[in-house]
C-alpha cells in the first residue's frame, strides 16, 4: 500500500477534524466574515455512506501529474476513507504515484504499466486530456475498470466510468479574474500564468480568466506562460514579466505554485501588483494575510480524496454511475481574501491567528 503525505501537513489537517460543518457544492466568492467562510472551505468531518462492499479487499492505483502538497491533501481524505473501511472489515490498498516533474508521457507509461497489474480500479489526475484520454480508452476497451480524480478529467467522451474532482475550474478561473479586474476597476494590463500546458484544470482556468479579460474594454491580457508547476519557474517568468511591462498591473495564476513564484517575483520588485490565485500553499496563504496576494481559490482537496476511495470502490464492484454516485461530483472552491488568510492557516495549519 502506498499513501503520500507530508508529515507537516497531517498534522495541520487532522488537527481539526471535529465540528467543520458540511462543503459546500459549488464555488463561494460572496465576501462574507472569516470563521464562516472557512468553516466551509475544507470538510474533514466525513463519514462511509451506507452502500456494503462486495468484497472485503480491494486494490487500486492511482496517479497524478506530480509530486506536489496539492496531492499530499488529497492523499489525506483517501486515508481517512480508507482506515473508516478497515473498521468495518473492508482492507483498500494502493499504489498513489506520481512524477517529479510533470510529463504527459511518464504518465502514459504508467497507466499502461498499471494495466499489467493486480488492479480492481485504475485512476488518474489526467495531465494532458489529448495524450491521455486515448489511454484510457484503450485500458477500458481491454475491460479495465478506469476513472479520473482530482483536478483534470479526460477529454468529452472517454471512456472512463467517472470523475471525481473540481468540475467547474472554468468557473474558478472566471471568477478570479473578475475579483481582479475589480480591483483593479477594470482598467489594466494582466499576465496569465497558466501552469501544465495541456493540463485541462490549468487550461480550462487560464481560459475563464482570458474570456472574463476580454469582457472589458480597459482591460488587457499582456502575455501568457507555462510555468509546469514549478514555483521557480513561475518566479523566473513573473521577474521577466515585471522587466517586459513597466505597467503590468495584474497577474492570474492557474495553479497552486505559480502564486507563490509570482508573489516572490512581485515583492522582490517592489512593485504594486494585484495578484489572484489557487489554493492553499502555506507559503501563498502567508503572502494572501500580509496583501501581496490579493485573494486566492482554495479547493477541497480533503473531501476529493474521501470521495475518490468511495468512488472506486463502488467502481470496482462493477456498479455504474447514478443513485449510489454521480459521473460528476459537486466538489467546492471558495474565494478567501485577505481577513480571511489567518483563519485558514490556523485551519490547515495550525498557525495562531
Amino acid at each position: 500500500m502506498r499513501a503520500f503525505a507530508t508529515c507537516a501537513l497531517v498534522t495541520a489537517l487532522i488537527a481539526p477534524l471535529c465540528g467543520v460543518a458540511p462543503r459546500l457544492a459549488s464555488t463561494s466568492d460572496a465576501r462574507e466574515s472569516a470563521p464562516q467562510k472557512v468553516e466551509y472551505a475544507v470538510n474533514f468531518n466525513h463519514e462511509l455512506d451506507v452502500y456494503e462492499p462486495k468484497k472485503d479487499h480491494y486494490n487500486f492505483y492511482f496517479t497524478y501529474k506530480i509530486v506536489h502538497p496539492w496531492w499530499d491533501a488529497v492523499a489525506l481524505g483517501m486515508e481517512d476513507a480508507q482506515r473508516q473501511y478497515l473498521a468495518r472489515g473492508v482492507t483498500v490498498t494502493y499504489e498513489y504515484l506520481a512524477p517529479k516533474a510533470v510529463s504527459a508521457t511518464d504518465q502514459r507509461q504508467r497507466l499502461l504499466a498499471a494495466a499489467e497489474g493486480p488492479y480492481d480500479v485504475i485512476g488518474v489526475d489526467v495531465a494532458d486530456e489529448a495524450v491521455i484520454s486515448p489511454v484510457l480508452d484503450e485500458l477500458a476497451g481491454s475491460g479495465h475498470k478506469v476513472m479520473t480524480f482530482s483536478s483534470s478529467d479526460a477529454a468529452k467522451g472517454c471512456k472512463r466510468i467517472a470523475y471525481v474532482g473540481n468540475t467547474h475550474n472554468y468557473e474558478d478561473g472566471a471568477l478570479l479574474t473578475e475579483a481582479l479586474c475589480k480591483k483593479l476597476d477594470y482598467k489594466g494590463k494582466v499576465a496569465i500564468l497558466v501552469g501544465s500546458e495541456g493540463a485541462p484544470c490549468h487550461e480550462d482556468r487560464a481560459r475563464g480568466a482570458k474570456d472574463t479579460i476580454s469582457k472589458y474594454d480597459g482591460m488587457e491580457i499582456a502575455e501568457m506562460a507555462y510555468d509546469q508547476d514549478s514555483v521557480e519557474l513561475a518566479q523566473k517568468l513573473t521577474k521577466q514579466m515585471l522587466e517586459d511591462h513597466k505597467d503590468l498591473a495584474g497577474i492570474v495564476c492557474c495553479n497552486m505554485s505559480n502564486p507563490v513564484g509570482a508573489a516572490r517575483a512581485v515583492e522582490e520588485s517592489g512593485r504594486q501588483v494585484t495578484i489572484v490565485g489557487m489554493d492553499h500553499d502555506r507559503e501563498a496563504l502567508h503572502y494572501l494575510r500580509d496583501g501581496v496576494i490579493y485573494c486566492l481559490g482554495v479547493q477541497d482537496c480533503y473531501s476529493i480524496g474521501f470521495d475518490t476511495l468511495l468512488t472506486a470502490v463502488k467502481i470496482a464492484d462493477g456498479v455504474e454511475p447514478g443513485k449510489l454516485y454521480p459521473e460528476l461530483p459537486d466538489e467546492s472552491t471558495t474565494i478567501v481574501y485577505q481577513d480571511d488568510a489567518g483563519a485558514i492557516l490556523g485551519m490547515l495549519y495550525g498557525e495562531n491567528q
